[in-house]
């Protein structure tokens, strides 16, 4: 909980009205989802992180952190950011190519989220993950342009709506 307190701080650290790194105080929601309650997010992530643990491989121990914080929602703002990261953080730490969650998949990914977390339905989360780490895997960051241009041809930046993800570049 203090790593995850501590990136969180990081992260949103020019934004003092979001308390960086401190848990919330209030209930809170996006849509017709309701997250744990405030009083509930410690003994929340506690056993999350019981199971997280007990998970051997990676790449599940990622994608099961990921989950983990974005289902409890633990602060004010920043919770999707701070999940990727410590999902990102584990994959880094074993070696293997992080996930980016462009923008343009934006609503795939949320919906993903929404069927593991309403339906306990895991295979679209995985196929998501899947399909978002496999273009992640084609992005070149040794030059700045390069990556910036593939990107950019991939839509990654454009808004769901307005754009179709075009992994198979």
């Amino acid at each position: 909980m203090a790593l995850l307190r501590s990136r969180h701080s990081t992260i949103l650290e020019s934004r003092l009205d979001t308390k960086p790194g401190t848990f919330k105080e209030k209930p809170n929601r996006a849509g017709q989802t309701h997250f744990v309650a405030p009083e509930l997010v410690r003994g929340t992530l506690g056993k999350g992180y019981e199971l997280y643990r007990a998970l051997e491989h990676p790449l599940a121990r990622a994608m099961f952190i990921m989950f983990i914080v974005a289902e409890v929602h633990p602060f004010v703002d920043g919770n999707g950011r701070i999940a990727r990261i410590m999902m990102n953080a584990e994959l880094v730490g074993a070696g293997l190519r992080r996930i980016l969650i462009p923008t343009v998949y934006r609503d795939d990914h949320l919906l993903a989220l929404r069927a593991l977390s309403r339906q306990r339905t895991t295979e679209p989360y995985i196929k998501m993950l899947d399909r978002a780490q496999r273009f992640s895997a084609k992005v070149d960051f040794s030059s700045y342009d390069d990556a910036h241009d593939f990107l950019a041809r991939a839509n990654t930046f454009q808004e769901p709506a307005d754009a179709r993800f075009l992994d198979n570049l």
